[in-house]
């Protein structure tokens, strides 16, 4: 597990200065990138997520778990899918696209991206209701 330890990037240009990045910071990018993959529902999150949300504070690094072992750096990721999805292609594509995306933007990479799928979620269906007829069945007799 992490600890609150900031993650010293490395330069190849000349060093004016180190360079630290909070762990959540890590945690986070990890975890819009996880987002932006078709195909992803949702995060898990824990109670003090859920609690936060519901107060409007929202939560990017929920359902992200950071790893770090000496100079070795290792994300779990535990996701939602959409139902209909291919489960090992979302997971596939969740671990590049935060690879790509913790490299790109802070030069890390990873030793390891652990996907945990904790579900599914079906679409939900929406039943059109005509207002007007609200005793209506739904294959238009009455």
């Amino acid at each position: 597990m992490a600890e609150n330890k900031s993650i010293i990037l490395t330069s190849q240009k000349p060093i004016l200065g180190q360079i630290e990045v909070a762990p959540e910071v890590i945690e986070i990018i990890a975890g819009i990138a996880a987002n932006q993959v078709k195909g992803v529902y949702s995060m898990r999150g824990s109670l003090a997520n859920s609690l936060n949300e519901l107060f409007g504070r929202k939560s990017r690094g929920k359902g992200i778990k950071l790893e770090q072992d000496g100079a070795n750096l290792g994300i779990e990721i535990y996701v939602f899918l959409n139902y209909g999805v291919s489960v090992p292609k979302v997971a596939l594509d969740i671990q590049e696209k935060v690879k790509q995306q913790l490299f790109f933007m802070t030069g890390l990479e990873l030793k390891t991206v652990d996907v945990y799928v904790q579900g599914v979620v079906p679409k939900k269906h929406v039943q059109d209701i005509n207002p007007n007829d609200l005793f209506a069945e739904e294959n238009g007799d009455k």
